[in-house]
């Protein structure tokens, strides 16, 4: 008797974002899927092997760039990056990573693509989209869920 065994699942994001005035109030909710990228790949498979050190996603991108997502990509056009909030894990074998942008960052950018960062500053994903013209009376607020 013999067993076949078959996972059909694949790597996946799920990228949320809200954009609101200062004040608050909601003008969009944007829910999309994103691209892995090849550089993820790598850094998963290092990580189960034992090399740990700066395998771990650290920052949000927010780029400028318009050319298509590809899994060849290694970086943002123009990025702006920093520090995402927090993590958390909201079901089995997904990670969430919360991120912000502020009123008073990346003021003056068509954000046209965003971008997940390892602590090593390999590109994990990246999504590309219609532009977001940053003014100092708009922030963004989102998660990025990775999903295994």
């Amino acid at each position: 008797m013999s067993m076949h065994l078959s996972d059909t699942a694949t790597l996946r994001g799920a990228f949320v974002c809200e954009l609101r005035r200062a004040d608050g109030a909601l003008i969009e909710r944007i829910e999309e899927a994103n691209l892995i990228v090849n550089g993820a790949k790598d850094q998963l498979a290092r990580l189960v092997g034992g090399s740990v050190e700066g395998r771990h996603i650290t920052h949000i991108g927010f780029g400028v760039g318009a050319s298509a997502a590809s899994p060849s990509n290694i970086g943002l056009t123009g990025a702006f990056w920093k520090p995402i909030t927090s993590v958390s894990y909201p079901a089995t074998g997904q990670v969430a990573f919360a991120w912000s942008l502020s009123t008073a960052e990346a003021n003056g950018m068509a954000i046209t693509e965003f971008g997940l960062r390892c602590a090593d500053g390999t590109l994990f994903a990246r999504k590309v989209r219609n532009p977001i013209h940053k003014s100092d009376d708009l922030s963004l607020t989102g998660s990025w869920t990775i999903i295994f």
